[in-house]
């Protein structure tokens, strides 16, 4: 248990059990693309980890690149996505494979997918850490899933509450 300004969390899920499961999906990532390059893209900030973590585990050759997404006006998100930040590579004809932390509504990743799809990849897969199937609100397909979790506010492991907590190694969730 932490508690982190106002809030308390609990345990959720342990740093072995997200190591574990990463090997999993790199293995599975390993074998569907043996005979490709792909380009991973990783949703910055919270990302950060999953995408470190899963890519000591790739054995297959690869590319890593980070963007932001801008969605914001003013202290106020306004629920699309105006542009993607840092994108300086060419994705067209790129197998493309997205990283993100969690996906809970899907609205600003399936934004961040179209934009992506514009500008021509061969192909585009997401690979999530964390997945709320109750909260999602766009139908997104999600190839590489982690872990599914109830539709509660969680932090660690590169997720945060108020810019704090990243870098607790287990996912923990609200009490």
């Amino acid at each position: 248990m932490i508690t982190i300004k106002d809030k308390t969390f609990v345990p959720l899920i342990s740093a072995e059990a997200i190591q574990a499961r990463i090997q999993e999906l790199a293995e599975q990532i390993n074998q569907e693309y043996a005979d490709k390059h792909p380009l991973i893209v990783v949703v910055l900030n919270g990302a950060f980890l999953f995408a470190a973590d899963l890519a000591k585990n790739l054995t297959i050759p690869c590319e890593i690149t980070f963007i932001r997404v801008s969605s914001y006006r003013a202290t106020e998100s306004s629920g699309q996505v105006k542009q993607i930040l840092g994108l300086n590579e060419s994705i067209e004809g790129r197998d493309i494979i997205v990283v993100e932390d969690i996906v809970d509504t899907g609205l600003t990743l399936a934004q961040v997918c179209d934009q992506l799809q514009e500008k021509g990849p061969k192909s585009l897969t997401i690979a999530t850490l964390l997945f709320k199937p109750s909260a999602l609100q766009k139908p997104l397909d999600l190839h590489y899933v982690g872990f599914e979790i109830e539709n509660r506010f969680v932090l660690g492991y590169g997720l945060d509450y108020d810019g704090l907590g990243r870098n607790t190694p287990n996912i923990l969730v609200l009490e």
